[in-house]
């Protein structure tokens, strides 16, 4: 199977490559049609950095991201930008961005809403909604571009415990919906993790100390064996 993106050896520094911070060193993966990919690992892993190396928001300090320049790709970021317009203009912006005409993108706008059961909100003024209602729009306007790729970065790391199971519920019922799409997500929640992926990439300081299907990251023998921090992570004992 063809990779939509893959990294071959990107390291990303920031500031002077010698007395700057190292965020990514030498990540080399692919990305498959349909896999759920789970980045995890402690805070300054580089999970951040990596999601948007691969949205082309950070260049590669060195080494390669491949891929085709058509793909579609969409990312929703921790916390929800919108901005002062209705909740449908919010979705309809995107969708105008991206080439359709402002009719066309007002009604896709409004069908993406339909489908993800935000209609109701449609003509509220976006900023005046509750931060999970602000991230669910969010979801709605990445969404709406139909993109083959998915990348969040802890999309409900900000949110109460109601407002996470709700988006989270619509992220594993949008991957259920179009099994094609590929999604990448940033988590700390590990039982999110179990739920949602089909692959765990475990990071450590910029570099990739594991990749592995998801059953085999919360399997003690093999990670016992080939990726001890990883498993100190997974037990909760990495600190």
């Amino acid at each position: 199977m063809k990779a939509l993106l893959q990294l071959a050896q990107v390291s990303v520094f920031f500031g002077h490559r010698l007395a700057g911070v190292r965020a990514l060193h030498q990540v080399s993966l692919a990305l498959l049609p349909g896999e759920r990919v789970a980045l995890v690992g402690a805070n300054g892993g580089g999970k951040s950095t990596l999601l948007r190396v691969l949205h082309g928001l950070v260049p590669p300090s060195e080494g390669a991201l491949l891929g085709s320049p058509a793909l579609r790709q969409a990312m929703l970021f921790q916390r929800a930008h919108l901005l002062r317009l209705s909740v449908q203009a919010n979705v309809a912006l995107g969708l105008w961005l991206a080439g359709h005409s402002l009719k066309q993108a007002r009604s896709l706008a409004l069908q993406a809403l339909q489908r993800l059961g935000l209609a109701d909100l449609a003509r509220r003024p976006a900023r005046q909604l509750s931060g999970g209602q602000q991230q669910r729009v969010a979801l709605a306007r990445a969404w709406a571009l139909s993109p083959q790729l998915l990348l969040l970065d802890e999309p409900t790391a900000s949110l109460d415990p109601h407002a996470k199971r709700e988006l989270e519920a619509m992220i594993a019922g949008l991957a259920a919906q179009s099994p094609e799409v590929t999604l990448v997500f940033a988590s700390h929640n590990l039982g999110q993790v179990k739920r949602l992926a089909t692959r765990v990439i475990y990071l450590e300081r910029g570099c990739v100390l594991a990749d592995l299907p998801v059953a085999d990251f919360f399997s003690g023998p093999l990670l016992a064996e080939k990726y001890p921090e990883a498993l100190l992570f997974a037990k909760g004992e990495l600190v």
